[in-house]
């Protein structure tokens, strides 16, 4: 084993001697750690609760781009709280309307051979840089922010050779898209993608983020391409020249698995309501009316994500009577590019509704659809509700798709509209202000500044140890693949409260059952409750607000046949035990409304051994432990918190 770009990037950062085999727990050195808004609030809030004095990273950079809508006094607190928080622990501050995350730190920050922890899920965007960068919850970017190791499971390499050109109206969205297709939301799980082959070399590198962006959806711990000359060029171009390095795997390398894919063989591809892994080619659809049109993301952020759209519009004479054609730009950078080129102003010809540089309607903040319409967009989710609208119907698309499908208010395939394809380089000198940043304090002046709290910001939770027997009421039982969007939405109403889990809390389950957080609280006062699910549990986004709301709420322990990464880590982080169901005439007999009774639970965390439990009638079932050691003593002590306290 070794040899791969993903081995030797983990070597140079592992924090012991040897590269283990795939499934054992690691230790990495972190040089970079990124924080969005969303998630950021409970990290600084995990922060002041460690007592740290100063980031022990080279660079950690706290982005305002998820929240940014001011209703009221809520996120303005918040964006208040964030900044104060970057001057007291050497934090960069993106402020509010800079950008997205994801392609702003790529642009400014990122380094081809650095890691990179970031507490969003799409975090491994940086891999199109030669970076090793992975998404966790936000309590564990803040231990590595404070110059802990980042723990997980050693992951398999799956090895992707590229092939080929892209064809005509076919871009990188359909490149992840057609492994979505053929591999669905569950085959990326325990394994990092690396890309390589000869069609590696024709894809820039903002092409290769929409790809890295979307291996999560996949399920994958992280997405790796080499750092070649379309690296270089992209730092250059961006005044950073000197952070390039040669990065690639060995010629003689193995892969744990492998794949290949033509990229000359690529159709458009659509994934169809309501998840990432629902595609199909567009012409299976292309005819359905479209209301919207959206364009933009961390997952198709480029400039040329907007300015194909423009150029597209251009030749077409505009958005079809109806169609919202939703332009969310991804920074003020890509809107300066889009001025110099004259880009901008064709979209506003085309009838576009231009918003502010963020996330936006990604994560339901805006842009949500009307009932019963259909909305393309070229984000990276369409879970249920996501966008803001119950029961909507999302479909994600490359721009082109979008583009076509604006045109003539129907889903489109993009080659049936006989124009030009409008083929884009980018800039040659594109926008670039550092200034757009707050500089980090120098650490006396930083310890001079005191925390900016407003009225909705609380405490970090922190609770007590597991106990040895728990009567645990099933209160709901799931299915496969849910996210952590149906466990703990986002949206305009909901996200303002991230800073103050009980108020949170009311809103978890609501897309599956509103009545979940009243029954919780009617059992709390006793042991508290279990839920249950099928595979892949908590698959999606990082935000740890899905764990420590429902704990907030008695939940004690989740039973599910299969657990996503990110979210596993996050149960543990707030002491709830992910338990793995191991078989499914056990999945079966587990129901709502029945108790489980767990016996022996500390000496089971102790000894690594199963979790026996019993039925309120008397059946016996067991709980696979795949906890690590480290993993047992969190729960023990009842979250990390706690863990830390304990030295």
């Amino acid at each position: 084993m070794g040899g791969t770009l993903t081995h030797r990037l983990i070597e140079s950062h592992l924090d012991g001697d040897d590269l283990p085999e795939p499934g054992a727990q690691i230790a990495l050195k972190i040089d970079q750690t990124l924080t969005q808004d969303a998630t950021g609030t409970l990290v600084m809030l995990a922060l002041e609760e460690l007592g740290l004095d100063q980031v022990r990273t080279d660079v950690s950079v706290q982005y305002v781009d998820h929240n940014l809508m001011q209703a009221d006094a809520k996120n303005a607190d918040d964006h208040l709280f964030l900044k104060s928080a970057c001057a007291r622990f050497g934090v960069w501050y993106s402020p509010p309307g800079t950008g997205v995350s994801h392609p702003l730190h790529m642009k400014y920050f990122g380094k081809p051979g650095a890691t990179l922890l970031g507490s969003d899920s799409h975090t491994p965007a940086a891999g199109a840089l030669g970076m090793l960068a992975i998404g966790a919850g936000g309590i564990d970017v803040a231990l590595a922010m404070g110059g802990t190791p980042f723990t997980f499971t050693m992951p398999e390499v799956w090895g992707i050779r590229l092939t080929g050109d892209l064809p005509d109206w076919v871009s990188a969205k359909d490149v992840i898209l057609e492994l979505l297709r053929r591999h669905g939301v569950q085959k990326g799980r325990g394994r990092i993608l690396e890309y390589h082959g000869p069609g590696v070399s024709s894809l820039e590198v903002m092409d290769r983020h929409v790809i890295a962006n979307m291996g999560t959806e996949l399920g994958a711990t992280s997405s790796v391409f080499p750092a070649d000359d379309q690296v270089r060029g992209f730092l250059d171009r961006h005044g950073r020249g000197g952070d390039w390095q040669a990065l690639e795997a060995h010629a003689d390398c193995t892969f744990d698995h492998e794949d290949e894919i033509d990229l000359g063989a690529l159709v458009p591809l659509i994934a169809k309501p309501s998840s990432p892994g629902n595609v199909v080619p567009v012409e299976e659809v292309a005819g359905a009316p479209i209301y919207q049109a959206y364009i933009g993301s961390s997952a198709n952020p480029g400039f040329r994500d907007f300015a194909v759209v423009a150029e597209v519009m251009k030749q077409g004479g505009g958005a079809a009577p109806g169609v919202s054609l939703d332009i969310n730009p991804t920074s003020r950078d890509v809107l300066h590019d889009l001025l110099a080129g004259g880009r901008y102003g064709a979209l506003l010809e085309a009838g576009a509704r231009i918003h502010q540089a963020g996330c936006n309607g990604c994560i339901g903040m805006g842009q949500a659809p009307a009932t019963g319409r259909n909305s393309l967009r070229t984000v990276p989710r369409n879970f249920p509700d996501r966008s803001g609208t119950a029961e909507d119907s999302v479909f994600l698309c490359s721009p082109e798709t979008a583009a076509a499908s604006a045109l003539r208010g129907e889903i489109t395939d993009p080659r049936d509209l006989g124009q030009d394809y409008p083929r884009i380089a980018p800039p040659d000198r594109p926008h670039v202000d550092p200034g757009q940043f707050i500089h980090p304090l120098p650490p006396a002046e930083a310890r001079e500044v005191t925390l900016v709290k407003g009225p909705n910001i609380g405490e970090m939770p922190v609770h007590g140890g597991i106990e040895d027997n728990l009567d645990l009421p099933v209160l709901l039982k799931l299915g496969d693949d849910i996210s952590t969007d149906e466990i703990m939405p986002a949206g305009t109403e909901i996200l303002p409260y991230r800073s103050n889990i009980p108020e949170i809390a009311n809103f978890v389950f609501r897309v599956i059952d509103k009545g979940y957080p009243d029954r919780a609280r009617q059992v709390q006062a006793e042991d508290g409750h279990a839920i249950v699910a099928g595979e892949n549990y908590g698959q999606g986004s990082s935000r740890e607000h899905a764990a420590v709301a429902p704990r907030c709420l008695g939940l004690r322990a989740v039973l599910a046949r299969s657990f996503a990464r990110i979210h596993t880590q996050n149960l543990i982080n707030y002491g709830i035990l992910p338990l793995v169901i191991e078989s499914a005439d056990d999945l079966a007999r587990l129901e709502k409304g029945i108790t489980v009774r767990l016996r022996g639970i500390r000496d089971a965390l102790r000894d690594g051994t199963a979790f026996a439990a019993e039925t309120g009638d008397g059946a016996a079932i067991r709980f696979a432990n795949g906890l690590s050691a480290r993993q047992a003593e969190i729960v023990l002590a009842g979250g990390i918190i706690g863990w830390c306290r304990q030295g």
